[in-house]
């Protein structure tokens, strides 16, 4: 299946309480497969198209703040009406998972694949100090796992995650193993795992309230500094990347989703005429594996990062990286996707050439 219908099937199976969404291509098969599904009539999961971007984050927020496991889908344009709504997530301290399933830009730009929403996911799009978990994919069958992994750790640290898919990730398809079917929670056990969940509670006893507003400035001070403690749990414990063939090559390659899977051609390619690379996989975007990077850099010539932007990981990969090596970067724009040999001349061009 697609890797955008797979997501549908996933969320069904983690349990999900709630989707809201709006059609935006190369995303819209969630919705539509979620519609076809029908999962109210199975689970009770509540599938809704919003009648905007903005009235669908404002509905996980909502959900959310009660305790229910929500999530919404996108691509570029549409995230970013998002942004703020998104922000007033991170900042009230709620779980919701987000799909980002990327195309080219700035503004309207192409329905293509893209990468180019790296800084909008990392270094947080909206207002504010906030990051989210951000979980990149390379196949199928990682937009299906996301999906659970993605709800676990945003309900574990109680922060939003974001899957940043790129199109090319969202609309191929490959076999993919489903989960097994998760209840979905009983209103007793959101209680339970959820204490801090909005409760309108009218008989006296503690009532909840779900804001990100503060008006005391000590006291905003203090909800930051708890963020940010959460922050350095998350890159304690959950940061995850994939290496290939690092420690006995001369070059190193950093690539994440799609582009990643192009590299490891193109690092066959390269071997047959005798430049040999390993390839480093970011999983987590945030956390970055910035120590995974500068290990795996240890004693290489140099590094390639590839991606399908100008040029965004790239900056996270060269403040990684402590001794003085060359990193260059190569990435296509306007949703041209790189051949395996191009990637190979790029790393011939720039950095075996000219060591």
């Amino acid at each position: 299946m697609k890797g955008n219908e797979a997501v549908a099937h996933a969320a069904i199976r983690y349990g999900c309480d709630g989707y809201f969404g709006y059609p935006i291509t190369p995303q819209s098969e969630v919705l539509e497969t979620l519609e076809a599904l029908m999962p109210w009539e199975t689970t009770g999961m509540v599938v809704l198209q919003a009648e905007s971007e903005v009235a669908a984050i404002n509905m996980v927020y909502g959900g959310a703040a009660s305790g229910k496991a929500v999530m919404t889908s996108s691509s570029s344009p549409g995230i970013s009406l998002k942004q703020e709504g998104i922000s007033y997530i991170a900042g009230a301290m709620l779980p919701a998972l987000i799909l980002n399933v990327m195309r080219g830009g700035p503004g309207l730009g192409t329905i293509q694949p893209s990468q180019a929403d790296y800084f909008q996911a990392t270094k947080g799009g909206g207002h504010g100090d906030y990051h989210l978990i951000v979980l990149a994919p390379s196949s199928v069958q990682e937009m299906v796992d996301f999906v659970g992994l993605g709800f676990d750790l945003s309900f574990k640290y109680r922060t939003p995650a974001m899957i940043l898919a790129d199109g090319i990730v969202g609309q191929m398809m490959e076999k993919v193993v489903l989960p097994e079917q998760r209840p979905r929670r009983t209103d007793e056990e959101v209680k339970k795992q959820c204490p801090w969940a909005a409760n309108g509670r009218t008989d006296g006893r503690k009532r909840n309230v779900v804001t990100s507003l503060e008006l005391e400035s000590a006291r905003m001070e203090v909800i930051n500094h708890k963020l940010q403690s959460i922050y350095r749990e998350i890159k304690k414990n959950e940061t995850r990347w994939e290496e290939k063939n690092i420690e006995n090559s001369d070059y190193l390659i950093v690539a994440f989703g799609s582009v990643a899977r192009i590299c490891e051609k193109a690092r066959e390619l390269a071997a047959e005429k005798g430049i040999n690379t390993g390839i480093l996989r970011p999983i987590t975007l945030w956390p970055f594996p910035t120590e995974a990077v500068n290990k795996a850099a240890e004693g290489k010539k140099g590094i390639l990062v590839v991606e399908l932007n100008a040029g965004q990981m790239i900056e996270d990969v060269r403040l990684a990286v402590h001794d003085n090596l060359p990193v260059e970067h190569f990435g296509r724009l306007g949703g041209i996707i790189p051949s395996p040999s191009e990637i190979v001349d790029a790393l011939e061009q720039k950095l075996v050439k000219t060591k």
